[in-house]
């Protein structure tokens, strides 16, 4: 379409980042307080510059209208609260600070700041989409950035990122290998943007891989407040066989709830279909908002990272969250952004007892993580470590060295398992997709 705006990826622009030179010269208690008391720090693991403390900060928007992570800041809080009260970890205490980016460029600049200030010796385990506004702070600290949520594309570019998950690349490729095998005809429903262009090479690089039909591309405006004709041409096009019952892919990010109250009235005039998406543009959270097993969102496939809630491999993480933060409703052990932050501070601790006696500072973790260190999540995620150059390097994703999915389904209101063969790799898959 002949002048159409077009808006920066928020998750798979193939541009390079540009290096934003932010003059933020606040100190640390007037950033927190510039981000409406959106830091802070764990109670009881502060110490003064001369005790065994080792201090780290989680970042994530809370109280937004748009996106909002407050489990991860507060999974973070219990995490430390959970290992001070277990002698540390290789004799330290851990000192975590928050801080809110309130879904706003200027926010995550001011948190990546904020975290520089304050000396951290990683960002760990956060949320924000705007990664062009808080790496460069971070590159030009030498603060690694653990286990962020894989937002954004410059998580899996930057040198200073060490991502834990396969971010929207994998669950994109995922998602449309599973569809390849149990769907007929497939929609998708994407933001007419530059994020939204690369969505249907990479959904169709797994059905291509399981040899079915390119997906049918409706675009729908960023900013759209209904999908009534995108549910209808949808639809159609799902419905158009016959034999096989078609699929229909929201993947609006923030925008798909929207789309379903729309597609939720449209379908009763069409043959059945099932509906599939990716978590970012749905999870547990959002399932429960919605209605749970009422909502639209019963029986639809889900591509994610990790094992299901249910899977006993959480238990240690269910154990830190009942001993810790039992009552508080923030932390869901069934969100992806709970799960991302046990996650990383799995790495950190790995990172520290390897580190053991020795100076630990953002240097020394940098350095550790980049010395071929192996990080086991008990089997959460393949083991982890991250090579200069991934595999993916060759299709702009140096940093991905997780490119595992599992699929899921919405039963009674909750994500399960969709098959037994726990999780996919798809890396060949995004090796062979098309990009350009």
């Amino acid at each position: 379409m002949t002048g159409r705006r077009r808006t920066r990826s928020p998750f798979l622009s193939h541009l390079s980042r540009p290096v934003r030179a932010t003059a933020l010269s606040a100190a640390a208690l007037t950033a927190c307080a510039s981000l409406t008391a959106g830091c802070g720090v764990v109670p009881g693991t502060a110490g003064s510059s001369g005790d065994a403390t080792v201090k780290v900060m989680t970042w994530a928007p809370q109280d937004t209208s748009a996106t909002n992570k407050p489990g991860m800041p507060a999974m973070a809080r219990a995490y430390a609260r959970w290992v001070n009260a277990h002698g540390g970890i290789a004799g330290r205490k851990l000192q975590v600070l928050t801080c809110n980016d309130h879904n706003d460029s200027v926010g995550a600049a001011k948190c990546a700041r904020y975290a520089a200030d304050e000396d951290v010796v990683a960002v760990v385990g956060s949320y924000s989409q705007f990664g062009d506004s808080f790496l460069a702070p971070l590159e030009g600290s030498g603060i690694p950035y653990i286990g962020g949520y894989g937002v954004t594309n410059d998580e899996f570019t930057s040198a200073m990122s060490y991502p834990v998950n396969g971010g929207q690349p994998a669950l994109l490729a995922g998602l449309g290998r599973a569809l390849a095998d149990s769907c007929g005809p497939v929609s998708l429903v994407r933001p007419d943007s530059i994020a939204g262009d690369e969505l249907p090479q990479l959904l169709d690089s797994g059905l291509k891989a399981g040899r079915h039909a390119p997906a049918d591309d409706q675009l729908a405006a960023e900013d759209a407040t209904e999908y009534e004709a995108q549910s209808q041409r949808a639809l159609r096009s799902a419905t158009r066989s016959a034999a096989r019952k078609g699929c229909v892919v929201p993947a609006l990010g923030d925008r798909t709830d929207t789309f379903m109250d729309s597609f939720r009235r449209a379908r009763a005039d069409y043959r059945p279909v099932r509906t599939a998406t990716v978590l970012g543009s749905v999870d547990q959270s959002v399932i429960n908002e919605t209605g749970g097993a009422s909502g639209p969102y019963e029986g639809a496939y889900i591509t994610g990272w990790y094992p299901v809630a249910s899977d006993p491999r959480w238990d240690p993480m269910k154990k830190v969250i009942n001993e810790e933060a039992f009552g508080d409703n923030s932390i869901d052990p069934a969100d992806a952004g709970v799960q991302t932050t046990w996650i990383a501070y799995t790495v950190l601790r790995a990172v520290l007892e390897k580190i053991g006696g020795g100076e630990t500072s953002a240097d020394t973790v940098r350095h550790t993580l980049d010395g071929g260190l192996a990080v086991s999540t008990g089997g959460l995620t393949p083991t982890l470590r991250w090579p200069y150059q991934g595999k993916l390097a060759s299709v702009g994703f140096s940093r991905l060295v997780n490119a595992d999915v599992t699929l899921q389904v919405v039963q009674d209101g909750r994500l399960v398992a969709a098959r037994r063969d726990g999780r996919a790799d798809m890396t060949d898959t995004l090796v062979n997709a098309d990009l350009s």
